[in-house]
């Protein structure tokens, strides 16, 4: 209710939260003891099946006194807790507040465990199998859903078990990439180079890793790619870590290196968000995630097979 950006909102909920209390109240009084006006006898003069005759006698006393019993309850609640407009009640209770009692009471007991760690150099940690262990619980938490829980990813979301990187793969980059994000964009190109010249682009960079291609789309297609791609690509296509710009003569791409996925990445662009991790699992954490995370490629007891997906 913190978020009314005016006293009226606020006002008009309260009125209609207590106005609707008292008049359950006076609709459970009026039905407990009123009897319906020209009624014979003790009938709301209601029948069916010839004799089945509807009663209109007052609600048991019991069921009364549970109706009043919870309209007792929600006053109190009104009183207590965050109920009337902006009104945040006695106890001052939100849900953020909560939740972050919890976060620091659970931080009492497992931040000793993780900041024993937090000096200790990446690589260095990375050998360590209890680190390790905290590591890949810290993934499989935060990473998972997007990475997957064999760390391999997919389509759009990196394989960190093999040698690819966009950012590049020592540890304090990675832990770097961890704590504050990246954010990926490719332009799109449709516009300016058109159907053909988008195809002809794919089967350059196509020619770059490897894959089967048109040499003479290729040949037409290099042209292009010198003076659309070559600022971010690089005249050799190999990209530029400094500004994520991927490798084109891998076939590791992160959305694919085949001809209809590289078509869509030149005409329609892509964008890319790793979200930063910091401010959620603090500088320790992120160490230790940071040297889990290298140690998956890096780490010579690892034996995950690579699954294409640049970084």
């Amino acid at each position: 209710m913190s978020d009314f950006t005016g006293g009226f909102w606020s006002l008009y909920i309260s009125i209609i939260t207590i106005a609707s209390i008292i008049a359950c109240g006076v609709l459970l009084q009026a039905l407990s003891t009123r009897k319906v006006s020209g009624s014979d006898g003790e009938t709301t003069g209601h029948a069916w099946d010839e004799d089945l005759v509807e009663l209109n006698n007052p609600l048991p006393r019991w069921w009364i006194w549970l109706f009043y019993i919870t309209i007792v309850f929600s006053l109190v609640y009104l009183v207590l807790y965050p109920g009337l407009g902006t009104f945040g009640g006695t106890y001052q209770w939100t849900s953020k507040k909560q939740y972050e009692d919890e976060v620091a009471q659970a931080s009492k007991l497992t931040g000793p465990i993780f900041e024993k760690y937090a000096k200790t150099e990446l690589k260095q940690l990375a050998a360590d199998p209890a680190a390790m262990a905290l590591g890949q619980k810290l993934f499989l938490n935060n990473c998972a859903q997007c990475h997957s829980s064999d760390a391999r990813g997919g389509k759009g979301y990196p394989n960190l078990t093999d040698a690819e990187w966009l950012y590049g793969g020592d540890p304090e980059t990675i832990k770097t990439t961890i704590a504050k994000g990246r954010n990926g964009v490719m332009p799109p190109w449709g516009a300016v180079l058109g159907d053909d010249g988008v195809k002809d682009v794919a089967h350059y960079v196509m020619s770059l890793n490897g894959n089967t291609f048109d040499s003479l789309r290729a040949a037409r297609g290099k042209e292009k790619f010198m003076t659309t791609c070559v600022a971010c690509h690089g005249a050799d296509g190999k990209g530029n870590p400094a500004i994520g710009s991927a490798n084109l003569t891998k076939t590791t791409l992160l959305f694919g290196a085949d001809e209809p996925t590289l078509m869509e990445t030149i005409s329609k662009g892509r964008n890319v968000a790793m979200p930063a991790q910091l401010d959620l699992l603090g500088e320790a954490r992120v160490h230790i995630l940071a040297a889990y995370v290298w140690g998956l490629s890096n780490n010579p007891g690892a034996t995950a097979p690579a699954k294409n997906g640049a970084k």
